[in-house]
């Protein structure tokens, strides 16, 4: 496998483009690319995600158990530094996020330790972001 990598595109529905245009500059800091009236798309941390506006569309509502805690499925995210983490972290809780997940050490003292945390967009997408104190434990086992 290649060690670096080139950006990912995702696209996803959303029901409300200017709620998501303010949480993803404003909350998050990713910079808007191409728009038009029914679609957006962000710099997120390097990767291209897209959204779409469906008013109609409904998210699916299904949770697994990971690590004790009830993790929503599906979601995406972002691996951070450290530090970015952290950070990102106090700027959600300044924002007065709501965490599905409260960010916390997840495995910790075993292989895959990390920080994580999961919350909502304003349309209902879920994401998940964490970090690792070394990028060697990111595929632990």
């Amino acid at each position: 496998m290649r060690k670096s990598i080139r950006p990912f595109h995702a696209a996803y529905p959303i029901t409300d483009i200017e709620k998501t245009r303010e949480f993803y500059t404003n909350i998050l800091g990713c910079t808007e690319g191409r728009s038009e009236s029914n679609w957006v798309d962000f710099n997120f941390f390097g990767h291209q995600v897209v959204f779409h506006l469906d008013k109609t569309y409904k998210h699916a509502k299904i949770t697994n158990i990971v690590d004790s805690e009830i993790v929503p499925v599906p979601h995406f995210g972002v691996v951070l530094e450290w530090n970015d983490w952290e950070d990102i972290v106090d700027k959600l809780k300044a924002a007065n996020t709501v965490f599905l997940i409260e960010p916390y050490i997840r495995f910790k003292g075993k292989p895959g330790e990390q920080g994580t945390c999961f919350f909502q967009d304003p349309n209902g997408l879920n994401l998940e972001f964490k970090a690792f104190r070394e990028d060697s434990m990111i595929f632990a086992t």
